[in-house]
């Protein structure tokens, strides 16, 4: 996950109050059940500690997402009365509406419930054209539409040389179509920027655009196995975009794990666990970093100061540093923070053994 979008919330310092809301249920009550959401969380809030201005801009965010029809929800984060930052969320946040005050922002939830959404084309090929759908975790749109060559478009099955070379007529519009085909695809995914190429069609016009687009590409393509004309199911592509986001996942971790055996030099090129992920974060030296959010070295304290590569396992340590204020701060956060600083992108991972405890990096050591 790109955490480039997460930096305004360190050009400030905190404390910071973080708020994840539900926005997946609609009725007729939604208005009244949001107002009092907003009223609950400003509550909890100032319970913690929070600022009256904040909480007020708080509840005030809430309550504008009176009428929202978000499918999800959304994050909210904010400090001296103001709210910096707002995402949508792509799942609703677990266990319901929650708040937080704290020196950090409590970001890390993002990285399920923000991140790994990945954009989808899916292109409905027949041997006259396509359609395009754009598709994320928020809904549909149209994409665009390309149109072949409309003549000739149907085999025979006659042994007569006219109709033989009738036949290689219309191989060469099928090809010839396939190709216009592969190539607005190949536009669309570079203007929308999508992760997925989903190919729905018959089995054949499906390999033929495959065949045709950029190697760069291919990696990208799911072939869907649905005939001419059908229209992909919502669950259809989710199931494909979860599909990716797994294999992507998985690749990085087997990554990861090769990584952390020493170079010839004796330099692990990945850590995990806190104290060597704080050693590396203080250098500068995280390349990206691995979150199991429900690991328990994720909410292990640590001590940060105003910078995001001063953090250190005891306060003390950070004394020694020459930081003459600090705070508690929980271990995944800071080390966001420290990423987010030095552009790493952050990934969430559901293996339970690795990385141990939760946590770990991928190192740079240029």
């Amino acid at each position: 996950m790109d955490l480039a979008f997460l930096h305004p919330l360190y050009e400030h310092p905190g404390p910071w109050a973080s708020v994840y809301v539900d926005t997946s249920r609609h009725t007729e009550g939604t208005p009244h059940e949001r107002e009092l959401t907003a009223q609950a969380m400003a509550r909890e809030l100032a319970a913690q500690g929070a600022d009256e201005a904040t909480c007020r801009a708080v509840q005030g965010a809430i309550e504008d997402l009176r009428h929202s029809s978000e499918p999800h929800g959304r994050a909210l984060f904010a400090r001296a009365g103001e709210v910096v930052l707002d995402p949508p969320l792509v799942r609703p946040p677990q266990g319901g509406d929650w708040a937080e005050w704290a020196p950090l922002p409590r970001v890390a939830p993002l990285l399920e419930l923000a991140g790994e959404d990945p954009v989808c084309v899916v292109a409905y090929v027949d041997r006259k054209g396509a359609d395009f759908e754009l598709r994320n975790a928020l809904g549909r749109q149209d994409a665009g539409s390309v149109t072949g060559r409309q003549w000739p478009m149907h085999r025979t099955g006659s042994a007569d040389w006219s109709e033989r070379h009738f036949q290689l007529r219309v191989e060469n519009t099928w090809e010839h179509n396939a190709a216009e085909i592969a190539d607005a695809l190949a536009v669309c995914q570079e203007e929308t920027k999508a992760d997925l190429l989903i190919l729905v069609g018959d089995d054949r016009e499906r390999r033929s655009v495959h065949e045709r687009l950029p190697k760069r590409l291919h990696d990208l393509v799911v072939e869907a196995p649905h005939g001419t004309g059908s229209r992909l199911l919502d669950e259809d592509v989710e199931r494909a975009r979860a599909e990716h986001v797994g294999r992507q996942a998985e690749a990085e971790l087997e990554r990861f794990r090769a990584a952390r055996n020493p170079d010839d030099e004796g330099r692990a090129g990945a850590v995990e666990g806190v104290p060597a992920l704080v050693e590396a974060a203080r250098e500068h030296r995280i390349d990206e970093l691995l979150i199991r959010v429900d690991g328990p070295d994720a909410h292990r304290e640590v001590w940060i100061g105003e910078d995001p590569d001063q953090l250190a396992v005891r306060r003390t340590d950070l004394k020694v540093l020459g930081e003459q204020h600090s705070w508690p701060a929980r271990a995944d956060d800071a080390l966001i923070r420290s990423a987010v600083a030095t552009d790493a992108p952050a990934l969430s991972v559901s293996e339970r053994e690795v990385p141990v405890g939760g946590l770990g990096a991928l190192l740079r050591w240029k």
